[in-house]
C-alpha cells in the first residue's frame, strides 16, 4: 500500500499519540495478572487484526517463511511481551515520567543503528533532531521518583521499543503492516501463557474488574489494533531512520494523558520540553536554501537595445 510521505508522517505519530497513552493507562491494570492479562489483549487483538487483514490489499505472501517466522517470535517476545511486561513492572517501582523518559531516547538509537545495520553511515541531521527529541523528552517527563527496579525495567523497555522497529522493518515490505500486527500478537500469546503458568500465575487467576477490563480492552484495540497499523504503515513508507525520529512524540502523549488522568497541568519545564521536542521532530524537515553567489569574471546575459550580449562581471561576487 503506497500513499504520500506526509500520510506516512501522520500514522506514525498517530500511532506513537496512541503508544504513549498506554503508558498511563497501563496503571489501570497493574493489580491484574501481568502475564494473564497481557495474553488475554493480544489474543483479542489478534482475532481483530486477522479480521482486518481482510479489508487490506494481499501482500506479496500472506503466509510467513520460516525466516518470517523466526522474526515474528523474536518480535512477539521482545517488542510486545517483554516491553509491555517492563512498563508495567516499572510502573510499580517508578513513576511514569521514569519510563517516559527512558523510551524517549528511542529516536536516537534508532538513528544510529538503522544505518549502521544497512552498514551506512548514519545521517547527521537525523542524529541530531534524535539528541535534541531525547533532550526535550528528559524536560517534558523529568526524571522522576525510581528505584534499581524501576530503573532497570525502563532501559528494558526503551531496548524493546527500538527492537520494536528495527525487527519489524524487513517483515514489512513481504507480509505487510496488518499481517506483521496480526502475526507477532497471535505467537505473543502461548508464550505468555506459558510464562504465566512458570510464575505461578494460574493461582492467582480471576475476572478482571470492570476498570481493568476497560484498560485491557483499551490496550488491545486502541494500542494494539490501530496503533501497530498506524506504525507499521507509516514505518514501512518512510524507514527506521525517519520514523524513529518520531518516537519523540510518545513521552508528550504519556504526559497528556497522565496529566488528564491525574488532573494535574505540566509545569513549566514540561512545557519548555514540548518546544525542544517540537523543534527536534522539525529539524529533519528544515532545509537552508543558499542564493548561488556570481564570482568574478563570471558573464552575465543582458538585453541592450532588444538584443541579448554577454559582459563580464568585475568587482566581486554580487
Amino acid at each position: 500500500m503506497k500513499f504520500s510521505n506526509r500520510a506516512a508522517y501522520a500514522l506514525c505519530i498517530l500511532g506513537m499519540v496512541i503508544v504513549g497513552s498506554s503508558v498511563a493507562v497501563s496503571r489501570l491494570v497493574t493489580d491484574y495478572p501481568m502475564l494473564t492479562g497481557q495474553a488475554l489483549r493480544y489474543a483479542v487483538a489478534a482475532v481483530l487484526l486477522f479480521g482486518v487483514a481482510r479489508f487490506f490489499p494481499a501482500p506479496a505472501r500472506t503466509r510467513p517463511t520460516r525466516r518470517d517466522l523466526v522474526m515474528l517470535v523474536a518480535l512477539g517476545v521482545i517488542g510486545l511481551a517483554t516491553f509491555n511486561a517492563c512498563v508495567l513492572i516499572g510502573l510499580r517501582h517508578a513513576e511514569p515520567a521514569v519510563i517516559g523518559t527512558a523510551i524517549g531516547a528511542a529516536p536516537l538509537i534508532l538513528a544510529l543503528l538503522g544505518p549502521l545495520l544497512a552498514r551506512r553511515r548514519p545521517a547527521t541531521r537525523l542524529v541530531a533532531a534524535s539528541a535534541v527529541v531525547v533532550a526535550g523528552t528528559a524536560l517534558v517527563e523529568g526524571f522522576g521518583r525510581t528505584d534499581a527496579i524501576g530503573l532497570a525495567a525502563a532501559l528494558g523497555a526503551l531496548a524493546c521499543e527500538a527492537a520494536f522497529s528495527m525487527l519489524a522493518a524487513p517483515l514489512l515490505p513481504g507480509l505487510g503492516a496488518v499481517r506483521v500486527s496480526a502475526y507477532s500478537c497471535l505467537l505473543a500469546v502461548p508464550l505468555l501463557v506459558i510464562g504465566a503458568v512458570i510464575v505461578g500465575e494460574p493461582a492467582a487467576w480471576r475476572l478482571p474488574t470492570g476498570v481493568e477490563t476497560l484498560g485491557l480492552a483499551y490496550l488491545a484495540v486502541f494500542v494494539t489494533v490501530v496503533a501497530f497499523v498506524a506504525w507499521f504503515l507509516g514505518l514501512q513508507q518512510l524507514g527506521v531512520e525517519r520514523a524513529g525520529v518520531l518516537v519523540g512524540v510518545l513521552p508528550l502523549a504519556t504526559l497528556s494523558t497522565t496529566s488528564v488522568m491525574d488532573g494535574q497541568l505540566p509545569g513549566l519545564g514540561a512545557t519548555l520540553g514540548i518546544l525542544v521536542v517540537a523543534a527536534g521532530l522539525a529539524l529533519p524537515h528544515f532545509r537552508v536554501t543558499r542564493k548561488p553567489r556570481r564570482r568574478v569574471g563570471q558573464e552575465l546575459k543582458v538585453s541592450v537595445g532588444g538584443r541579448s550580449v554577454y559582459r563580464s562581471v568585475h568587482g566581486g561576487t554580487a
